[in-house]
């Protein structure tokens, strides 16, 4: 495999390098937390997709259609689904908040004393998402240098640690749009056609397989309902996601540039079930279907091919990763710390203490993750916990804010705090895996939200005229590099 491992090593040494490169171009709050608010349409779409599209849709999504057979695309099929309705329903609003955070939005629509508590949840939300990324590169350095699970887990995270601590953003971004093409290439323009082509074509994956292998609902429609409620609505409130659409330079390009992307999810999620049913055919008898990714990387391809796919594994699983990895460290900076310690400023001549601070951050939850992955030992358990808090906490809250103007602060508090606890009281009773946290969590944040508000006096209408401001994308202060000065012309 020294081919493979030389495709390897110079796509994670390409990975440290855009890292560097990164850091030069970071010198504001906005260059390092969103890539100063200036990514076009093409950059915009294949980093986004590239985020979304982690190690849980590439490995997990084959896995799923090695179970299932073509219903397994529906896990990843819900999460194109989401960031195609946050695209076309709410990104361009988002996009002219001019803001950094979630929290942040919470605070401009209800007038503050949100910011903390919605904080902690999508804090708590991206640390476990960051883990559960993490904890993906123990099976692929496995397949790679069959070196041990905690040997992997801090080979891989460091790498992620290093050039998002250097570069925030910028370096993800850089990064993101190589491993989007990475994926491309490596997923859909050859797996996908060999993994056919190996299993017989479709006329014999049909003859081999069950009918209900071909059965597009055959995965159940109670899994599909859950799928969308945890994934298609956890697309439309996560500050990973939202973060990335902060960093467009127009409405517009959050708006089309994310329907491509999520156009792109829809057709990915297709590619790794029919991936995984071809496994099947390869492979009846694998113990654990999360396995079947790798075999049929590690059997199946040429040398050569098989380290650009492996790579390609790898891009997804970092992808996700390190847009985890910033998403939690803003939020714990600036939703926590500094409003804890009641130092939340503006001042542009602080924007380089800012950034640093900002890296510190990056660095310290780095370790955290790396930390906690090396102790966690179910992938599907934490990324349930996450999303289960994340949709049974602050989705309501969230689009109440932007869909109805009767909700209050104080129903949106009571939103987080009655969701959060009623998914946390519901896991510990039925079990982390079980569908009922989140279904009953949800609907008590939706009564506690609606009562509360209705029971409350309403917002101050200045805050809601500020709010409304914002939302025309009119009012926003902005830490953007200075622009360089220009001779004026002469005048006649």
């Amino acid at each position: 495999m020294a081919v493979d491992y030389a495709v390897i090593v110079v796509y994670l040494a390409g990975m440290l390098a855009m890292g560097w490169w990164g850091m030069r171009r970071a010198k504001s709050k906005s260059e390092f937390l969103v890539a100063g608010r200036r990514l076009g349409p093409w950059m915009y779409s294949g980093t986004m997709a590239a985020i979304v599209l982690g190690g849980a849709s590439t490995i997990g999504g084959v896995g799923l259609g090695y179970k299932y057979g073509l219903s397994g695309a529906w896990m990843v099929f819900t999460i194109g689904l989401g960031l195609l309705a946050l695209s076309v329903f709410f990104s361009a609003r988002i996009a002219r908040l001019k803001v950094y955070t979630v929290s942040e939005m919470l605070d401009l629509r209800y007038g503050g004393k949100a910011g903390v508590i919605s904080g902690v949840v999508m804090w708590a939300y991206t640390l476990m998402l960051a883990v559960t990324s993490t904890i993906a590169y123990a099976t692929i350095f496995d397949v790679l240098f069959d070196i041990n699970r905690t040997a992997s887990i801090v080979l891989g995270g460091t790498i992620v640690v290093a050039y998002s601590t250097l570069g925030g953003m910028w370096s993800i971004t850089l990064t993101d749009m190589v491993q989007f093409v990475v994926k491309t290439i490596g997923v859909l323009l050859l797996l996908l056609p060999i993994a056919v082509v190996k299993a017989g074509g479709f006329s014999e994956m049909k003859a081999t397989l069950p009918t209900e292998y071909f059965d597009p609902l055959g995965i159940g429609g109670e899994t599909i309902f859950t799928y969308v409620l945890i994934y298609t609505f956890g697309m439309l409130i996560g500050q990973d996601i939202w973060q990335r659409v902060f960093t467009a330079r127009s409405d517009k390009t959050a708006k089309w540039g994310g329907t491509v992307a999520g156009t792109y999810c829809l057709a990915y999620a297709l590619a790794g079930a029919v991936i995984g049913t071809a496994a099947k055919v390869l492979y009846p008898d694998l113990a654990n279907a999360d396995d079947a990714f790798a075999t049929i990387v590690k059997d199946e391809l040429p040398m050569g091919v098989r380290g650009l796919v492996l790579a390609a594994a790898l891009a997804a699983v970092m992808s996700t990763s390190s847009g985890a990895l910033i998403a939690s460290a803003t939020v714990a900076n600036n939703d926590i710390w500094s409003r804890l310690r009641g130092a939340v400023s503006r001042d542009g001549a602080k924007e380089h203490d800012e950034v640093k601070g900002n890296r510190v951050f990056i660095l310290i939850m780095g370790v955290a993750v790396i930390l906690i992955a090396i102790q966690l030992s179910s992938v599907l358990e934490g990324l349930t916990v996450a999303y289960d808090l994340l949709v049974g906490g602050l989705l309501v809250p969230i689009l109440g804010g932007l869909l109805w103007k009767r909700g209050t602060v104080y129903g949106a508090l009571a939103a987080v705090v009655t969701g959060g606890l009623t998914v946390i009281a519901l896991m510990w009773k039925f079990g982390i895996l079980a569908n009922e946290p989140v279904y009953y969590g949800l609907l008590a944040s939706l009564a506690a939200y609606l009562i509360v508000s209705l029971a409350t006096k309403p917002t101050d209408e200045a805050i809601l005229v500020a709010w409304r401001e914002r939302l025309a994308g009119r009012g926003a202060e902005e830490d953007e590099e200075p622009v360089a000065e220009t001779v004026p012309a002469a005048t006649p």
